[in-house]
């Protein structure tokens, strides 16, 4: 999958009302690509953005934890991080930190167009059906910590190098790094099924891209040159669900994200994600969740 940026980077919000805010070039070194460096309170994505509050980035970051518990919510989801574990976000993914002086450890972010097309699509960075909680055993951490201590001395080291040759070392050792975490993130043997049924993974994208207009499952077969009976033994053994539900289930997050972080009219938020009938859209979200999707807002406020 091409690397890409989210919409509505500019920190105001972008269509869809939740804040998303770019990744900050201007704090880091020699204004490159990517940041590494040790979490603690003054660290922020923007002057504006509040991490303790719901918001989007459009950029990869990935916390390597020294101390814990730690919890983070990603995607209505928390995770408890502890010692020895990595989390890993993705563009686009709603989230929020809990106290920030309770993290302690790297954290490593890294820009959209960094890293070439090859790179990301060897290191999976945008699978986003892989779990952002990692938990490696002790030689997988040793080799990540060491990695990772690898490309921040790199990084912070700004004169025995010119600048493009400064950042194609960062490029490489960058790499070498997110090539062990993405072995990590792919060793169970659930997220390895998924990674080599080919069909699935293109189902994947293709709902990821165009699950706001496109609900029809048979649209997406012939989008793709499957036949529907094709798709559906593919996306059942990846995931043990039908490609109507995988569709259905992407198009309720997506609902709950906006209802829950967004002050968005209902009939908006339906037609957002392809629902111009706003009495269809709430049929569909109470089939799907037990709740109106006024009552789900409510509930969370």
């Amino acid at each position: 999958m091409a690397d890409r940026t989210i919409q509505g980077g500019d920190g105001d919000g972008g269509v869809d009302g939740i804040r998303t805010f770019p990744f900050p070039v201007e704090l880091s070194v020699g204004g490159v690509g990517m940041q590494v460096g040790p979490m603690g309170t003054g660290r922020t994505w923007h002057a504006d953005a509040p991490l303790e509050r719901v918001h989007r980035i459009d950029f990869h970051v990935v916390m390597l934890f020294d101390d814990g518990p730690v919890r983070h919510m990603i995607d209505f989801a928390g995770y408890e991080a502890t010692a020895g574990d990595l989390l890993w976000i993705r563009p686009g993914q709603v989230h929020r930190f809990s106290r920030t002086s309770e993290y302690r450890g790297t954290v490593l972010t890294m820009q959209p167009g960094f890293l070439p097309r090859a790179t990301v699509e060897a290191t999976g960075l945008y699978r986003y059906d892989l779990p952002p909680l990692l938990h490696p055993d002790e030689p997988q951490l040793a080799a990540l910590t060491s990695a990772l201590a690898q490309l921040q001395r790199e990084y912070e080291d700004t004169t025995t190098l010119p600048l493009s040759l400064h950042t194609s070392v960062l490029r490489h050792s960058l790499t070498a790094f997110l090539l062990r975490l993405a072995h990590l993130a792919a060793s169970s043997a659930e997220a390895a099924r998924r990674q080599s049924d080919t069909t699935f993974t293109l189902f994947r994208d293709a709902v990821e891209k165009g699950f706001a207009a496109n609900h029809s499952v048979s649209a997406y077969a012939d989008a793709l040159g499957y036949s529907r009976r094709t798709l559906v033994r593919a996306v059942r053994a990846a995931t043990g669900e039908t490609p109507k539900g995988f569709i259905d289930k992407r198009v309720v997050l997506e609902a709950k994200r906006l209802l829950a972080h967004t002050d968005m009219p209902i009939g908006r938020i339906g037609a957002a994600v392809g629902f111009p009938d706003a009495a269809n859209f709430s049929k569909f979200f109470h089939l799907h969740t037990e709740m109106t999707p006024a009552a789900f807002r409510a509930e969370l406020r």
